[in-house]
């Protein structure tokens, strides 16, 4: 449900809103003031970003000078989100000397898993820090979506969890969504593309609500299972984003060449 309302703005400030309007993610006057509004009001204020599973140090990885986890706190922060929580299994020492408890205006709290849980599996250790809708990200996804957006978008669904999707050209490499409208009925793993129901796959950015911690189960668990689960049980919707994501662990010298620094 919406309400109209009628407001008052000067015509520089006008002049400023007109101009965010590119018919795409800003589609009118009234959208934008909509987004300007989610952005400030700090709808979401949380973001757990997943660092473990990996040999490599992923947060420290470096894209055009500088940490992948610095590009995704840039991003982040942009929508006033300045709570990070991040789950690692290893590294902590060097992760925290270069990004301290608290970087470029942002808290950072560190979730050490004892021993490896997954790639969903370590969401659980974000219980206790959480108590509304938050953001999840891997760290070596480097995104910058319209978060405002997928907020609204989230919210209308009214499911525990929504999942960016990004368009591949290739199905055969992924787990592809079967959807019936903005709900993912299930993951197709790697179909041959005549037997494709779609060629969206998972982006690396959800958003979820609190509830989430009462379906995790306890120990390890992977995001594809955590997925099949919230699937069947009508909980997961899909968020088509038709703006550039880099899987910089899969395909870093795109990353390198083509992401475009936010600060």
């Amino acid at each position: 449900m919406v309400e109209r309302v009628t407001i008052t703005i000067k015509p520089d400030i006008l002049r400023k809103i007109d101009e965010m309007i590119d018919g795409k993610a800003i589609r009118n006057r009234s959208h934008a003031v909509e987004h300007l509004l989610l952005k400030y009001l700090g709808k979401i204020d949380t973001a757990l970003i997943l660092a473990g599973g990996s040999k490599k140090i992923k947060s420290l990885i470096s894209i055009h000078g500088k940490p992948i986890l610095e590009h995704q706190i840039n991003m982040l922060k942009k929508y006033n989100i300045n709570n990070i929580l991040l789950s690692i299994d290893h590294g902590y020492d060097k992760i925290k000397d270069y990004f301290g408890s608290s970087f470029s205006g942002v808290n950072i709290t560190y979730l050490v898993e004892d021993q490896p849980l997954g790639s969903a599996g370590s969401i659980s250790l974000a219980r206790a820090y959480v108590n509304d809708t938050f953001v999840a990200l891997n760290v070596d996804t480097l995104i910058n979506p319209n978060i405002p957006e997928i907020y609204d978008f989230h919210k209308k669904q009214g499911r525990v969890a929504t999942v960016i999707l990004l368009t591949t050209d290739d199905p055969t490499a992924f787990g592809v969504v079967k959807m019936s409208g903005n709900r993912i009925l299930e993951f197709i793993e790697k179909p041959k593309i005549a037997n494709a129901p779609s060629r969206l796959v998972n982006g690396g950015l959800c958003i979820f609500e609190p509830q989430i911690f009462d379906l995790l189960p306890k120990g390890k668990l992977m995001i594809e299972s955590l997925f099949d689960n919230l699937a069947r049980e009508g909980q997961l919707s899909g968020y088509v984003h038709d703006g550039m994501i880099f899987d910089v662990g899969k395909d870093y010298d795109k990353a390198e060449k083509y992401w475009k620094d936010l600060s």
